[in-house]
């Protein structure tokens, strides 16, 4: 049977065989690093794929396509999508022992531009990632304070009344909107630069200099540390979660899919987009970091175990994320009603404590039949 062969001259001598990539990893054993144990490795990929993808966009499509239905799709995608690709980027990583351009370039010199372009991409997302990262160290300096500075309305200068601005929104949009971004009326209106946000922005920039300045030797370290500490932060959030009313009810929602949901495409899309968010993948990071592994590395095997922790820790985050989306839920509701019962028994002049969430439509039916014409002047809030 004839077989498909594209145009590629010079492949075989662009691929080293085993027997040379033995030699090359013995000549290049004094002169390029390679990581220091397996942990290493591993924690560094896990800490590359896990990432906001797993934490933020993956509860809120959970949230959009109908909660524990959206699962269903990703982790058919995750084994038939995202795994086969790990698999690939590790492998290319580790049998050509170079970085994103030149792994590409090996393979074709047409291709070479995939290489440059991942590192383009990846650039952008460190310039927006480092700016988040700011935003967190201001927010982490602004939290050793009591009380928290976003937690309430600023007074007005005569500390009769509460600034307009925030009255009309929220404390919490007041303090990102106003403190923090100090954000300009219009988009024509550049403002001046931040100088609080711009020390944050370099203590960003410092830090993440500080972790990579000696490469992998020191990547390798610090990751100790940045790929376990957010699931320390997730496990003490959930231990947190548990512990306020209605959070069971949120992660009850989170686990009981919609089923009708399956038939959209879109789901399946979302899906399959958010395999890449998770993963990493085409970035160019993965294929670096394989590359300073041993030839005879079982690679496969790490493509199965870091996608199997990407799964669990996007369902994990979801979870606790889903713990305060149903106590934040609770709580609006507890106070909707509690407005209700209140304007129910200023309406008619009830005791307090009469009416409750229990007894509450009984004494709507109560009191319509008494007087509807009062009771239909009553704004109840839904």
């Amino acid at each position: 049977m004839p077989r498909l062969a594209l145009p590629n001259p010079g492949l075989d001598d662009r691929i080293p065989s085993l027997n040379q990539l033995e030699s090359i990893e013995k000549e290049e054993a004094s002169s390029r690093p390679k990581w220091d144990n397996k942990a290493q490795y591993m924690l560094t990929c896990v800490g590359f794929c896990v990432g906001l993808g797993n934490v933020w966009r993956f509860p809120y499509l959970c949230q959009s396509h109908g909660g524990g239905a959206f699962m269903i799709p990703f982790l058919i995608l995750l084994v038939l999508e995202g795994i086969p690709l790990l698999f690939l980027e590790f492998t290319i990583g580790q049998r050509l022992r170079k970085g994103s351009v030149g792994v590409w370039s090996a393979i074709h010199p047409a291709l070479k531009g995939i290489g440059i372009a991942s590192m383009f991409v990846s650039f952008i997302v460190g310039l927006y990632y480092n700016t988040i990262i700011a935003w967190v160290m201001w927010y982490f300096f602004n939290s050793f304070q009591d009380p928290l500075p976003w937690s309430d309305c600023p007074l007005t200068a005569n500390r009769t009344g509460y600034v307009e601005e925030c009255a009309r929104s929220s404390s919490v949009d007041y303090f990102w909107y106003r403190e923090t971004l100090n954000i300009s009326t219009s988009i024509s209106d550049s403002g001046s630069v931040q100088w609080w946000v711009l020390l944050c922005l370099t203590s960003a920039w410092s830090v993440l200099y500080v972790c990579t300045i000696r490469g992998i030797e020191t990547t390798g370290k610090a990751v100790y540390i940045t790929s376990t500490l957010p699931y320390v932060v997730l496990t003490i959030f959930l231990i947190r979660g548990l512990t306020l009313k209605g959070a069971t009810d949120g992660i009850v929602f989170l686990f009981t899919p919609n089923i009708t949901e399956l038939a959209n495409p879109v789901t399946w899309l979302d899906a399959g987009a958010q395999v890449f968010y998770s993963f990493s993948l085409a970035f160019g990071g993965l294929i670096s970091f394989s590359s300073y592994n041993s030839v005879h590395n079982n690679c496969e095997m790490d493509s199965v175990i870091v996608s199997i922790i990407n799964g669990f820790t996007s369902v994990y985050a979801a979870t606790v994320v889903y713990s305060i989306i149903g106590f934040r839920a609770t709580e609006r509701y507890d106070s909707c009603f509690s407005t209700n019962i209140l304007t129910l028994i200023n309406g008619f002049d009830l005791p307090e404590g009469n009416v409750t969430q229990d007894n509450f439509a009984e004494m709507q039916q109560w009191c319509n039949a008494k007087d509807p014409v009062a009771y239909a002047k009553l704004r109840f809030q839904t």
